[in-house]
């Protein structure tokens, strides 16, 4: 019997690199592919800001096709919600049954995925709902899992923090008010390695720059010229 097949909501952070891993390791679905939200100004993953060729090397290197989704900047909900529907509707009319998403506890931003699931024919899935997030950070960073912080809310962590890698010294170095996976929006990440990827993905730092309230650190492929 055939497996129900599966798009996986991808931000290019960790969050989604462990849903992938997390999902490969159950087997219960066919992963049909990586739904990532692009910011059509800049040509980068939105929030993120990570460049779409890093995207691109990410999906290559999980071995899975990327459906991208350009959204406008600014992007009004209600521009969002039909750029998205759109994409759901694509996802069933090709088979797919349901869609997976990396959010650990907020409890709004479930409820908002699964309404806008709702009567679809796509059903959402939450393979890292719930986990104790200090314990599920430190299982990331054993496993294998390499990222970068590409973002950061200076009003809930220093700036100083952008372009770190996270690791064990970053969790340790993380004040008690902020969450070791970042689920409040006190910062975002780039996976560049991990058990999820057939290889490693090989990037530099570039700039760090503010823009509209974060502060972010750009990351290009190591082959890029100085």
């Amino acid at each position: 019997m055939s497996k129900p097949r599966l798009l996986l909501s991808w931000s290019s952070g960790k969050d989604s690199a462990w849903s992938l891993q997390r999902l490969r390791l159950a087997g219960e679905f066919e992963i049909a592919g990586l739904v990532t939200t692009i910011n059509e100004a800049f040509d980068r993953v939105a929030m993120h800001a990570v460049r779409r060729e890093l995207l691109e090397a990410q999906a290559a290197a999980a071995g899975l096709p990327l459906w991208p989704v350009p959204l406008p900047w600014p992007c009004s909900n209600e521009e969002y919600t039909k750029r998205m529907g759109a994409v759901v509707a694509k996802a069933r009319g090709a088979g797919i049954t349901h869609m997976a998403f990396g959010d650990l506890f907020l409890e709004d931003i479930r409820r908002y995925r699964e309404e806008q699931l709702a009567g679809s024919g796509v059903a959402p899935v939450f393979p890292l709902w719930g986990l104790p997030t200090r314990p599920l950070a430190a299982e990331m960073i054993a496993a294998g899992l390499k990222a970068v912080l590409t973002c950061v809310d200076p009003r809930r962590l220093d700036r100083r923090f952008a372009g770190r890698t996270f690791d064990a010294d970053l969790l340790g170095d993380l004040p008690a008010t902020v969450d070791p996976c970042g689920e409040n929006g006190e910062f975002h990440t780039f996976c560049f390695a991990g058990p999820m990827f057939r290889a490693h993905i090989a990037v530099r730092a570039g700039d760090v720059v503010e823009r509209d309230g974060f502060c972010f650190a750009d990351l290009l492929p190591a082959d890029t010229p100085q």
